[in-house]
């Protein structure tokens, strides 16, 4: 092997790794809304198994997200898009209920968390 083609193969391994540590830290996308006396996120998660996203609800306002996903036994495995696992801290908008109900569900790869907001009334018009 040429000392250049052996440069060009340890520069594309150094990016694809750089890509992967980029989305395993910074991505995935998130939206966060308030509704209804709830704030919601939804976490984009393709690709991963509902059995292996682990959620938590820290005391210091903050819900943190890590996931992993199995990759098939045997052959080559070259990953460009989605990481075999990551974790994700969000420090929420607002103060949620302490000892609150959250809720979480999964579904088409989208995860679809629900925390009650503190110190919000819903209010019936009539």
């Amino acid at each position: 092997m040429s000392l250049t083609s052996y440069v060009k193969k340890e520069i594309s391994k150094k990016i694809e790794e750089l890509s992967r540590s980029f989305y395993e830290n910074v991505l995935p996308p998130v939206d966060i809304y308030e509704e209804g006396g709830y704030l919601n996120i939804d976490v984009d998660l393709p690709g991963f198994q509902k059995d292996k996203i682990h959620l938590r609800l820290t005391s210091s306002n903050e819900i943190v997200i890590e996931a992993e996903r199995e990759l098939p036994e045997g052959g080559v495995k070259y990953l460009t898009q989605r990481p075999k696992r990551l974790s994700r801290v969000i420090r929420l908008p607002v103060a949620v209920k302490k000892d609150s109900q959250v809720t979480a569900k999964y579904e088409n790869g989208v995860l679809h968390i629900s925390i009650p907001v503190e110190g919000t009334t819903t209010i019936k018009i009539e």
